[in-house]
């Protein structure tokens, strides 16, 4: 199953940057044995400023036709980490070819755009800045993979 990071925004260099790419690297490396492979983080920016509906249409051409869609919203699912992949295992042995992170902008995505997503996901109560989302999302996919993985690196 091919995962994919549909996001607002572009990572310029710098930490998080740093993070996300060794994060998502550690995750192909990890996951390529266990069928999960990294589609590609298709970064899209509302150059015009047309807000949270320009977005979700930028977002919506990003996101492979077919694909699950997980949103990343506040109101969102919480769930520990184990939990997290044991769904990543499910959509894949379930026969999803493609599963789609959705990342909003500073505003949030677009309601009809949520209202599409399979799922939704929340790292917690407090609201995240959406490039620190980038680097959570990154290393709960490395997390994932390494737990499907009997790896020691998630420890109870």
């Amino acid at each position: 199953m091919r995962v994919h990071i549909c996001a607002v925004g572009r990572l310029r260099a710098g930490p998080e940057r740093d993070l996300t790419d060794d994060y998502l690297t550690r995750f192909e490396r990890t996951g390529r044995g266990l069928g999960l492979t990294l589609g590609g983080v298709h970064e899209v920016e509302d150059k015009k400023g047309g807000g949270k509906p320009a977005e979700a249409a930028l977002l919506e051409k990003a996101i492979p036709e077919g694909a699950m869609i997980i949103a990343l919203d506040e109101h969102g699912k919480v769930m520990p980490s184990p939990k997290f992949a044991n769904q990543l295992a499910s959509a894949r042995d379930g026969g999803r070819g493609d599963l789609a992170f959705v990342i909003g902008g500073a505003d949030g995505i677009a309601p009809d755009l949520l209202a599409r997503a399979d799922a939704k996901l929340s790292f917690g109560a407090m609201v995240w800045p959406h490039m620190l989302a980038r680097v959570m999302l990154s290393e709960q996919l490395y997390r994932a993979a390494s737990i499907l993985a009997g790896s020691p690196y998630h420890r109870v």
